[in-house]
């Protein structure tokens, strides 16, 4: 699969004999290769197909998620169009969005969770180590769609230098009144990494028992 002339790196089932996907963002200036060996840290099921998108130049957008979404043009809506033809294209598999998964760290999982509440509906689950929805402020009016109990997990540090703890409450705010199982954990003085807490919270999304 090859989305925007960059390649798409594959693990995992094939698509063809996969029943669900996992989506993988990277963060600012990592790559889908380097990004994809964080699969084997989960305890990823093993009907899963595994799927890194790459970014242009290892960056999806030029500057911090909350700048003026201007500013960040045409590079982010280039990056969400990107998704959305990976999306395109797994339903064209005859994937359901309820077995698509989605995971990203920092820019990565900005990305993802502006995608997916742009794009709204039922999806397996969404992922997302550090991150918020995008933009200085945030436009409640471009998120569409209903996520009809989507679980979707945001851990961050309380003193992360690039994702503010209060943009991501107020991400929490706007994806809860769209529907979604939003499990939000704050890491008292973590670095700007994901730690283990963290992926076992990404396993028991992945392996759909997260209580609800």
């Amino acid at each position: 699969m090859i989305i925007h002339n960059e390649p798409v790196v594959q693990a995992g089932k094939s698509l063809q004999e996969a029943k669900n996907v996992l989506i993988m963002v990277h963060g600012r200036g990592d790559s889908a290769q380097s990004f994809v060996h964080l699969a084997k840290e989960l305890d990823i099921p093993g009907d899963f197909a595994i799927i890194a998108i790459q970014a242009v130049g290892n960056t999806w957008y030029p500057y911090s998620f909350l700048a003026p979404v201007s500013q960040n043009e045409p590079q982010l809506t280039q990056s969400l169009d990107g998704l959305k033809e990976v999306y395109d294209n797994l339903m064209e598999l005859d994937f359901v969005a309820e077995n698509m998964f989605f995971l990203g760290f920092s820019q990565g999982a900005c990305l993802a969770l502006e995608f997916c509440a742009r794009h709204a509906k039922k999806y397996g689950g969404v992922i997302a180590f550090t991150g918020g929805l995008i933009g200085s402020e945030i436009n409640a009016t471009d998120y569409r769609g209903e996520f009809e109990n989507t679980p979707i997990f945001i851990g961050s540090s309380d003193v992360d230098p690039h994702v503010p703890l209060l943009r991501i409450e107020q991400s929490e705010t706007i994806l809860k009144t769209m529907g979604g199982h939003v499990i939000k954990k704050i890491y008292p003085g973590m670095g700007h990494t994901i730690n283990q807490d963290e992926i076992q919270m990404a396993n028991l999304i992945l392996n759909k028992s997260l209580k609800k």
